[in-house]
């Protein structure tokens, strides 16, 4: 399973050592706010939960290292940071492990878990073959619910070319869902 991205939160009993400076509350106000979306954002690239908390571990550090002075969209710079950061850890395409995934809660048959987890695989598995410009679009739109704005600032594309992308992203899923159920019946 994933990790609970509520760890990375600082408990009030652990803030001792920052009471009194700014600088270190601002830091904890940060981390309290956006370590669950940047742990989101890491994981959606990475789909390993020890890599993505490293990586919120270093989206932090750099925060408290630089500051945030002339930043004008707090979310969409740690998402580029946590994004870039990401990309540059991972190594190679892995296996989507869909066992992280939770289904419904009403109990269904042993029949319906496994054709639900078969659905949940192929459409991993083709997001997973979709390219890079494709899909991290896709996943950043879709997972992570990030506007085009967003989108375009982590990526350093236009949002125009985020739309686009998007958009393509979804007809090449669509095409090869229907052609997958058509073989099917």
């Amino acid at each position: 399973m994933a990790a609970n991205p509520a760890s990375f939160a600082i408990l009030p009993q652990e803030t001792s050592v920052l009471e009194g400076t700014d600088e270190f509350a601002a830091l904890e106000l940060s981390v309290r706010q956006h370590a669950r979306f940047v742990f989101k954002v890491a994981y959606g690239v990475l789909r390993n939960s020890h890599d993505a908390e490293d990586v919120v571990q270093e989206v932090f550090l750099r925060v408290h290292r630089t500051g945030t002075r002339g930043v004008r969209d707090l979310q969409a710079w740690l998402a580029t940071i946590a994004f870039r950061l990401a990309i540059d850890r991972k190594r190679k395409p892995e296996a989507l492990d869909i066992a992280e995934f939770e289904l419904a809660a009403s109990e269904p048959d042993a029949e319906h878990i496994a054709m639900h987890r078969q659905q949940i695989d192929r459409v991993h598995r083709l997001i997973a073959a979709l390219p890079e410009e494709l899909r991290y679009p896709l996943v950043l739109s879709a997972i992570e619910e990030l506007n085009s704005r967003q989108i375009g600032e982590v990526l350093g594309i236009s949002e125009s070319s985020v739309r686009g992308r998007i958009l393509r992203a979804r007809q090449i899923l669509k095409e090869k869902l229907t052609a997958v159920s058509g073989k099917k019946r």
